[in-house]
């Protein structure tokens, strides 16, 4: 029987050889949660109507703005009505 070369032929570049051990877990995640950073998955048919995440971010401030605008509109006119006239 042969025995197996214990030497792994290595056919990454050197530049993406990374050492691992010496990685540090969550090196950035106190960070992002001190600026508030919020990483939001879309599903796929949502995802297929943007480009990129400024699209995204532009429909939900126009969505934004139509929702308080209309939320004004509608508490102006849902005053109480008077007495014995109905609607």
């Amino acid at each position: 029987m042969k025995i197996k070369s214990k030497i792994k032929d290595d056919d990454l570049r050197p530049e993406y050889n990374f050492d691992y051990s010496k990685a540090i877990r969550g090196k950035h995640f106190k960070r992002l949660l001190e600026e508030g950073a919020n990483v939001i998955v879309l599903e796929p048919e949502i995802a297929r109507a943007f480009s990129n995440s400024a699209a995204v971010n532009d429909a939900l401030r126009s969505l934004l703005e139509i929702t308080r605008s209309t939320q004004r509109l509608t508490k102006r006119s849902t005053g109480s009505t008077k007495k014995g006239i109905s609607i």
